[in-house]
Parts: structure tokens; C-alpha cells; sequence
């Protein structure tokens, strides 16, 4: 088997996240190369799509909500995606035991102690057909049938059990500014029926166009499935086997290019929980083990980073109409213009009518 190093680990991620160049395709194409894109607070996906696109602006992944070509909802890790509708179509069923099984955590028994999911989930589709609703107005109509001292858990425990989405003004551009979340039955939202049994196979083949050469690990990792070894082992005549430098077997598409090391990687800013930088279980490709414990201690990986030789080099936040630059390590003098350029773009994207600077904190 062909070792694969580190750089070349990195550099392949960074081609296939189009994180090398900013590509020229529609907004939706690109969603469906990275299958689903983190969708936990609204504004978050739309950097990620900018720092991948050549012409991108915030209409456009507004537009593609409203018309339902993508869709937001729980998908893979148990939270809020953003994902093309034809994928969720067969994604959500892939990885919909790993959802229901939340409902095991004490947040959601503390809710009910018996309650019959059956039966309940019946309840929560006929209130939900032909109608979009919001989260409150579905706990307190759920809470008359089924009496509960947590009514505001109840759309969260529905939506566990039964596949939802949210209506599109959930997550336009902005919409972080308003909590308020109404919900939708999925097959309906879309306008097609979901598929009827888990496609673990197409899940994983996706995942290594997008994310590898990876091993085992990185897939349940990402998508927060487990059980993917017998399902790999099945795939292993049509993949490509490669080790790391710790000897650790990845399994990549047969005909997937492989990076040149060399590849000149730009300055890039990723949103937080950004999937480049979460997709992997062991994720040295892009961010040193010493800056993930860093960010761990911090919010558990929900910050906002960017990348200088596509590692990892610090964190970004919005400060007012300022973007701040936190570095984590030396900026080199040749990094500081391109850095502080790349920066005022994305500053421009967020805040176009705020008057607002880059300001580049010391390393530390």
C-alpha cells in the first residue's frame, strides 16, 4: 500500500473542499459536492460558500432555500444541515437511527418518561400535514394530548421522530436576528418521498469524494454513524487502500486525484464548525492537535477560523463592523497583506454599509 503524507492529506482536502481556488459552479452543485454543510446558526453557511466560490453572494443560497432546491434540517452529527433536497432525500434515512437515538439523553426523558413514540408520532404528522408551524405553536398543541412539564421539548422530541425541515426564512442571510423556527413534514416540504432504508454505501462513496483519503474512523467521525466497517469492508474491492504516517489504512475512490503536495494554498476564513475542519476524526490535515484541544477548551470547536498554508493558523470574529484576527501562531510578513486583504473581502460580504477595519491581534 502506497503511503500518503500529511501535506498531501492536507492539499487533497483543500482541492476537494474547493478550498484550493475558488471554483465557478451554481451554489447548489457545490452543496452537493460537500453533501451537507453546517447549518446551526443561519449566517455560517453562506462564509462557507464564499470562501468556495468565485461569484457568490448572499441572494444566492437565499434564493435556493425559498425555491426548496436546498433544504435545512438535523442530518448527520444529529445537528442542522444545509443539504441539496435530492440528497436529503436519501441522506436523512442514512443516518435517521443515529438521530432517534437522542431521544435517549435525560434533556428529552426528563420530557417523557413513557411516551409512545408510535404514537406520538402519528399525533405530530396529522397536526403537521398541509402546515408549516412554528416550534411553540407545535408544543402547546401537543402538550393538550400530551400532557408534559416540558411543552417547549415537545417539536424537538417530534422532530426526532419523524423527518422534518425548517421553512426557508430559518436560514436566509440574517436570520440568526430571529429565533423563531417554523417546521415542516420533509416529504412534503421537498415534494417527494423519502427513501425507505438507509444507503450507508452512497453515504460513504460521497464522503471519500469530498473528504478523502480517510479511514473508518473519520467517516463515523463526520457523519455520526457507527457501525461503517462491515459497510467498507463490502466497498474494499472498489476502493483505492493508502496508509498515514501513523500506518493507519484510508480508503479513497479509485480514481479520486491525490493532491500534489506543493499546491500553493491561499489564505482562506471558514465559518464556525466548518466541515473542512470537522470531518475527520483524526484531523491533523488541517488543524494541529495542540489548536484543537485550544478550541475545545474554548466552545468545543464552534469558532470561526482561518486557514495560512492551509493549516489552521487562528481564529476570526466579528467585532462591531470590525472583523478581529486572533493568530495562534507567528504571521509571517509575507502572510500579513494577503491575510489582512482576504479579510476586508469578507468583512465587505458581511457588513457592506457598516464602515469597519481588519484589525490583527498578536499571536498568542
Amino acid at each position: 500500500m502506497t503511503e500518503i503524507s500529511l501535506r498531501q492529506l492536507n492539499r487533497t482536502l483543500l482541492a476537494r473542499q474547493m478550498l484550493a481556488e475558488r471554483v465557478d459552479m451554481p451554489a447548489a452543485d457545490l452543496i452537493r459536492q460537500l453533501i451537507a454543510v453546517q447549518g446551526q446558526e443561519a449566517n455560517w453557511p453562506f462564509i462557507g460558500l464564499w470562501s468556495r466560490l468565485a461569484d457568490f453572494a448572499p441572494a444566492d443560497l437565499d434564493s435556493l432555500l425559498r425555491d426548496r432546491t436546498v433544504v435545512r434540517g438535523t442530518m448527520i452529527r444529529r445537528t442542522v444541515h444545509l443539504a441539496h433536497a435530492q440528497d436529503y432525500r436519501w441522506l436523512y434515512p442514512t443516518v435517521r437511527p443515529m438521530v432517534e437515538q437522542t431521544l435517549r439523553l435525560a434533556y428529552y426523558r426528563e420530557a417523557f418518561e413513557n411516551l409512545d413514540h408510535a404514537e406520538f408520532r402519528t399525533a405530530g404528522r396529522k397536526l403537521l400535514t398541509g402546515r408549516t408551524l412554528t416550534r411553540t405553536e407545535i408544543g402547546r398543541t401537543l402538550a393538550a394530548d400530551f400532557p408534559t412539564p416540558h411543552p417547549d421539548r415537545l417539536s424537538a422530541i417530534l422532530g426526532l421522530l419523524t423527518p422534518v425541515v425548517h421553512h426557508a426564512e430559518a436560514g436566509t442571510w440574517g436570520a440568526w436576528r430571529n429565533r423563531r423556527v417554523s417546521i415542516s413534514l420533509a416529504e412534503e416540504w421537498i415534494g417527494a418521498p423519502l427513501a425507505d432504508r438507509p444507503d450507508p454505501e452512497q453515504m460513504i462513496l460521497r464522503y471519500l469524494a469530498a473528504f478523502g483519503p480517510a479511514t473508518v474512523a473519520d467517516v463515523q467521525s463526520w457523519s455520526g454513524v457507527t457501525k461503517l466497517a462491515e459497510v467498507i469492508t463490502r466497498l474494499r474491492p472498489r476502493l483505492r487502500v493508502l496508509v498515514d504516517d501513523t500506518g493507519r489504512e484510508l480508503f479513497d475512490l479509485p480514481d479520486a486525484p491525490i493532491a500534489d503536495p506543493d499546491l500553493p494554498a491561499p489564505i482562506r476564513f471558514l465559518p464556525a464548525f466548518d466541515n473542512a475542519l470537522l470531518a475527520h476524526k483524526d484531523r491533523r490535515r488541517v488543524i494541529r492537535d495542540e489548536d484543537r484541544a485550544r478550541i475545545t477548551k474554548i466552545a468545543s470547536g464552534g469558532v470561526p477560523m482561518y486557514l495560512v498554508d492551509g493549516f489552521v493558523h487562528g481564529r476570526w470574529d466579528l467585532d462591531g463592523p470590525d472583523l478581529r484576527i486572533t493568530p495562534w501562531h507567528p504571521l509571517a510578513d509575507t502572510d500579513e497583506a494577503p491575510l489582512r486583504a482576504e479579510a476586508e473581502q469578507l468583512r465587505r460580504t458581511i457588513a457592506p454599509d457598516q464602515n469597519g477595519t481588519v484589525l490583527i491581534a498578536k499571536a498568542h
